[in-house]
């Protein structure tokens, strides 16, 4: 049965008209006004509504050991979570601890989702030790379409690399045309500043951001950048949160380095202020890099709407407040992140495009087409044309409400952004042309996501094929 999408105003990165969108299994297949359609077609109405491409999550995190424990989310919840807040897609880092077995860890995220999670996925494949068996394993998940990898410059001693690794690691990306995400900070010196501090007895919450300060994370996305343009690696820098880091990262790309931008939803919304609040309340919002001075939020809304910043993502990771509690006596034991897979879009869509930092297009643009460029999935995906994966958000501009963790699908127990009011919602989801979500509800087919393998740069002049 067809699925006929009536009377909606689509809007693309860079076109917006009112027309219907027909959706036969699974891809577009016709676009125009007054369709005619094959009786017993499912028809919705979308007049007065947005109708956009499904949008795409490129960082974050659902299978996850950290710090002694796990995140919360199990591909079930998140998925789900993440169809009602209007995300069709996402891309899950894959992080095996630098002394486990790569290839091992990455059939292990992949049962994980197999089977469970109702949305369409990806993964970046974790480089957290580079050495000659490594390197074979990586071959042969980039084969398997895994096209990213990810590459820590942080966490000393767990998932991060050394100059030599992350050397060999985008060499090794530039032969096989793989992109590579970094999370830039100067690990050695945000080791050297937890422990002074500790040492200094600042235990508490709020002493987390001044252990990675600005200048740390500046300091390694000029280190990323200078070891792409030594390489000829393309790369990619995850939540970068401040003006410092962003100044590094476009000075690199001025000189013609292949690199992308992203910013995730609190480093815009929240500021370091959230992480000092009295009572261990701050450790809710304990993340890395941290949220940062206010003054930040500015320079980084007006990047991501003049397209310096690509994407924005989640880094979603739940953690629960039993989990959190796990720092009381030492900041740096307090699980690192802030769940808010399910409301990233409505909060785009209310604090940025509703509040005038962020036209239609742009919206579009850093929450769906531009990831499905950079990571190998465009046109399948992050735009709404014949031939296209349907994956639809029939969006309500009128909804009104508000975030809480009472009415999250996310496996967690609070919400780093209680109370905060929104301005439009998803009233139609749909995953490959099956109604996923409706009204806020979940009501799809929890097991319909499926792997999203691609292909790296230059496959085609390769002579390679799709899996």
């Amino acid at each position: 049965m067809g699925l006929l999408i009536r009377g909606g105003e689509i809007v693309t990165a860079d076109t917006r008209y009112v027309a219907d969108v027909y959706a036969e299994g699974e891809v577009i297949t016709r676009i125009g006004v007054d369709l005619d359609v094959p009786p017993g077609t499912e028809t919705i109405d979308a007049a007065g509504k947005y109708v956009f491409p499904g949008f795409i999550d490129p960082h974050v995190h659902i299978h996850l050991p950290f710090m002694g424990t796990f995140a919360k989310d199990t591909h079930a919840t998140a998925s789900q979570a993440a169809l009602i807040g209007g995300t069709t897609s996402y891309i899950e880092m894959v992080c095996p601890a630098g002394h486990e077995d790569a290839l091992q860890g990455y059939e292990l995220w992949k049962s994980k989702a197999a089977g469970r999670s109702a949305c369409d996925y990806a993964f970046h494949m974790g480089v957290t030790r580079f050495d000659a068996q490594t390197q074979a394993q990586l071959r042969e998940i980039v084969a398997d379409g895994t096209t990213s990898f990810k590459v820590f410059l942080a966490y000393k001693g767990a998932f991060g690399v050394g100059d030599e690794e992350l050397y060999g690691a985008l060499t090794l990306a530039r032969e096989l045309g793989v992109i590579v995400t970094a999370h830039c900070e100067n690990a050695e010196l945000v080791a050297q500043l937890q422990g002074r501090l500790l040492a200094e007895g600042k235990t508490g919450p709020e002493w987390h951001e001044p252990s990675r300060p600005e200048a740390v994370e500046a300091d390694g996305t000029h280190r990323f950048a200078t070891f792409l343009e030594m390489t000829g690696a393309r790369g990619y820098v995850v939540h970068l949160s401040n003006e410092a880091a962003l100044k590094a990262a476009l000075s690199a790309k001025a000189r013609g380095v292949p690199l992308g931008v992203e910013v995730v939803v609190p480093h815009l919304l929240l500021d370091k202020t959230y992480a000092q609040r009295p009572d261990f309340e701050g450790a809710r919002y304990v993340m890395s890099p941290p949220l940062r001075d206010a003054r930040n939020q500015k320079v980084l809304w007006n990047a991501l709407q003049a397209g310096m910043i690509d994407t924005v993502g989640t880094d979603h990771c739940p953690f629960d407040l039993a989990q959190k509690d796990m720092g009381r006596g030492a900041f740096t034991a307090i699980p690192n992140g802030i769940p808010c897979i399910q409301d990233r879009v409505n909060l785009l869509y209310t604090y940025g495009v509703g509040a005038g930092r962020l036209d239609l297009h742009r919206f579009v643009d850093a929450l769906s087409t531009r990831a499905a460029r950079l990571f190998g999935l465009f046109p399948r995906k992050g735009t709404v044309a014949v031939g296209s994966d349907a994956d639809l958000v029939i969006y309500d501009p009128a909804y009104a409400g508000t975030v809480s963790v009472a009415t999250t699908t996310v496996n967690n127990d609070y919400s780093g952004f209680e109370g905060w009011a929104i301005h439009g919602r998803p009233s139609v989801v749909t995953v490959r042309g099956q109604v996923a979500v409706r009204d806020g509800i979940f009501v799809g087919d929890p097991a319909r996501g499926q792997l999203l393998r691609r292909m790296p740069e230059g496959a085609a002049a390769r002579g390679l094929v799709p899996v």
